[in-house]
């Protein structure tokens, strides 16, 4: 009787529980992975729009700039001594005129 039950799962026939836990791994990976990258990439678009002219920002270089002038895809940072650099909007990973606001 058991070997009859091995061979039949072992000849490809419909295993509803496989089914169940292809599910699962499916939703694990959308709550772990997925999820979290649309949300973290929706805060970063929010962010972006809602810098403006004069704002501190720090870019993923590392590079720390007020806000000269902007366009659609692009920011011009002035840093320190008055140079002033072009970088793309998604270069931006920090608005520092909110994060290094005192706290009321």
């Amino acid at each position: 009787m058991t070997t009859t039950i091995i061979l039949q799962a072992a000849a490809g026939g419909f295993d509803p529980k496989m089914l169940i836990m292809m599910g699962a791994i499916v939703i694990v990976f959308y709550f772990f992975m997925i999820r979290p990258q649309v949300k973290k990439a929706k805060d970063h678009k929010k962010l972006v729009d809602d810098l403006k002219k004069g704002d501190k920002i720090v870019t993923t270089a590392g590079i720390h700039g007020r806000i000269f002038d902007s366009n659609d895809t692009t920011f011009l940072i002035e840093v320190e001594g008055g140079t002033k650099i072009r970088f793309d909007k998604t270069a931006v990973s920090l608005d520092a005129t909110k994060a290094l606001a005192p706290k009321a």
